[in-house]
């Protein structure tokens, strides 16, 4: 395992994230598989983790009671726990932080975050007291360093970054999002201010742990022995500013690959970085269809379905993953695509040729 040093003390790169830990079973909110989860916790022990990310949320709290559990067969000083605290699953801080305490069976916690910030959130945390009163517990050496996790835009971070020298704040951050998205700009705000990075969802949520074939080949022939995770992680990992790169990993197979990839400093090189960016463009063009939001599908539509709305949708959840389905309902349409009648009128005034019947009738099985 490679180290950073992080003010006092030395941070392994790999952070284990405790969001997405083994369950019993395949359904929704299933409780942790506590046998294999704590196979994961001690690989990761034995292989020098000693960064361990959860919140109060992940697993319905389950995460932190079975992260406190997992842990105090080990020298509390061998391990560093992050936790966070969001405002909107509960906002009496003060209780939070004492119930979170208690979860993780322990005195204090090493990295303590405001959860989820976000464009129409932000002044909700900054106006609530509870960054003052978290401020005093590390005062009192109850949270070693204070920092937040931002899925906000530039201008909203900005703010967020501006309100006083922060210790470290967590990103999503990953090469697919800083060639698509607005992360570049996300990610110089906080090094402009020397605001350390801990980084979040650096495959995606998975998404980049399996690309398009011809995606894939492109990168196989460079590196055979690198898995599609490997390269993100390497991408991510040649950024200065990152201080860990968190993973949430749910199996043996993933944190064994993953270790495999921090044994050595180096992330990608130049050449290496150039072809990745190649093989995310292939791999967009592939999975996404090429809508220009012209509308002239819409006018011979005899549903009177808001295609090119439903396409925009599509896409999202082609590269997002599903997820992206839920801003389905949010769509103001007279039609949806469970009433497409596949007659063909939209696709042949479709300057880009679309595939628009077969695309609504996926969508329509998706959204059942």
């Amino acid at each position: 395992m490679i180290y950073k040093p992080f003010q006092d003390i030395s941070l392994s790169r790999l952070g284990m994230g405790n969001m997405r830990l083994p369950v019993q079973g395949d359904k929704n909110g299933a409780p942790i598989d506590r046998i294999r989860a704590q196979e994961i916790i001690d690989y990761a022990m034995e292989k020098g983790i000693n960064y361990f990310d959860s919140a109060y949320v992940y697993h319905d709290g389950e995460s932190e009671i079975f992260l406190g559990e997992a842990l105090k067969k080990y020298p509390r000083e061998s391990y560093h726990l992050a936790t966070k605290f969001l405002l909107f699953a509960n906002p009496d801080y003060k209780a939070v932080f004492e119930e979170q305490l208690s979860r993780l069976q322990t005195d204090y916690i090493d990295f303590y975050l405001l959860h989820a910030i976000f464009d129409n959130n932000y002044q909700q945390y900054l106006d609530s007291g509870c960054i003052e009163y978290f401020l005093e517990q590390k005062k009192a050496g109850r949270i070693r360093y204070l920092g937040f996790s931002s899925h906000a835009g530039v201008d909203a971070l900005t703010k967020m970054a501006d309100h006083h020298q922060w210790d470290f704040a967590q990103l999503q951050l990953n090469y697919f999002d800083w060639q698509y998205g607005t992360t570049e700009k996300e990610y110089k705000v906080l090094e402009e201010r020397n605001i350390p990075i801990m980084v979040m969802e650096p495959v995606r949520g998975g998404r980049l742990a399996a690309l398009s074939s011809e995606a894939e080949k492109l990168l196989k022939e460079a590196h055979p022995d690198w898995s599609m995770a490997s390269w993100a992680l390497r991408w991510v990992k040649r950024l200065p500013q990152v201080q860990v790169i968190l993973s949430g990993m749910s199996s043996m197979e993933q944190i064994k690959d993953n270790i495999g990839t921090f044994q050595e400093p180096e992330g990608l090189n130049d050449a290496d970085a150039e072809l990745l960016m190649q093989a995310c463009e292939v791999f967009k063009k592939q999975v996404s269809v090429p809508c220009t939001a012209c509308r002239y599908c819409c006018s011979g539509c005899p549903m009177k379905i808001d295609i090119p709305a439903y396409l925009n949708v599509y896409n999202s959840y082609k590269t997002d993953g599903p997820w992206a389905l839920n801003s389905v309902g949010s769509i103001e349409s007279e039609g949806k695509p469970s009433d497409c009648i596949g007659c063909g009128a939209c696709a042949g005034h479709c300057p880009q040729s679309i595939r628009i019947p077969e695309i609504m009738e996926e969508l329509a099985g998706l959204c059942q």
